[in-house]
């Protein structure tokens, strides 16, 4: 059987691959660049982007299941090669907001138009990943940490449960290869609900310093994410932020019921990361 890795040297389709390894399927990766993708021996690189469908065409070829990143602008003609080539399972990164996407119009869509493109197919088995905030986000402040030994940010109070990014990949791994999960929607949390403070205390304590959090106001985080490149998602962060003071998110226990492991905790993907905080 030979898996499609799309995105496959982002930030969840690289630890896709890596998950797979040893699993006895062959594994396709798709990449931009094979010149840079540093992919594991034994992986076959296939040049190209879904953001390019026709790039897409060739790598599908002798393909049963398709990892598909996410790039809605696409999605349509990209599910449709993979139908054409005889794709018969799709898993898609997705988010835990698509529910509320669907209530927009198309132009608010971003998670929900790819799958909405993934449910379309006819004769595909699918799977959609729902994870809630990543861990990873968490670097955004490393270097104001390493630079000042401190965190600025509006709500701090507001709690979430993030997700490391390797548990998504054992779980769309696993859904990719294992039957029994086409038509699931698997909304997905870390094992807590943190705060921001909480998650700078936690920084600092595995870092063995005092990391101080900084609150400051809506406007003043709107314009340094801004100023970060985060364009109109600064708003919608904000706003979603907002909404949530008061109510922590809960956690699901879907990751440790998919995988029979727990998840990772923030302190465990702290220590993991911590070098990027020095």
């Amino acid at each position: 059987m030979r898996v499609l890795v799309t995105g496959a040297t982002g930030n969840v389709g690289r630890l896709v691959v890596d998950e797979l390894l040893g699993t006895g399927v062959e594994i396709r990766a798709l990449t931009n660049n094979p010149g840079k993708a540093n992919l594991p021996g034994g992986v076959e690189i296939a040049e190209g982007f879904i953001g390019r469908p026709g790039t897409v065409k060739d790598a599908l070829v002798g393909v049963e299941r398709l990892y598909l990143a996410p790039h809605p602008k696409t999605a349509q003609a990209v599910v449709d090669l993979a139908v054409q080539a005889g794709v018969r399972r799709i898993v898609d990164l997705s988010s835990s907001g698509a529910d509320d996407e669907a209530q927009g119009g198309p132009s608010s869509w971003w998670f929900y138009a790819v799958e909405r493109a993934v449910e379309s197919a006819p004769g595909v088995e699918w799977t959609h990943l729902r994870p809630g905030e990543f861990m990873l986000n968490a670097l955004g402040w490393a270097d104001s940490i390493r630079d000042e030994g401190v965190v600025r940010a509006a709500y701090g109070e507001v709690s979430y449960a993030p997700l490391d990014l390797v548990d998504i990949a054992a779980v769309a791994a696993k859904t990719l290869l294992e039957d029994g999960h086409h038509g699931q929607k698997y909304a997905m949390t870390g094992p807590e609900s943190l705060s921001k403070i909480e998650k700078v205390r936690i920084i600092g304590e595995v870092l063995g310093r005092e990391i101080r959090f900084v609150e400051i106001s809506h406007a003043e985080a709107r314009a340094q994410m801004l100023a970060q490149g985060y364009g109109e998602a600064a708003d919608w962060l904000l706003d979603g932020d907002a909404q949530m003071i008061g109510q922590p998110q809960p956690v699901l226990p879907t990751v440790p019921n998919l995988l029979g492991r727990p998840s990772r905790t923030f302190a465990e993907w702290a220590r993991a990361h911590a070098d990027a905080f020095r």
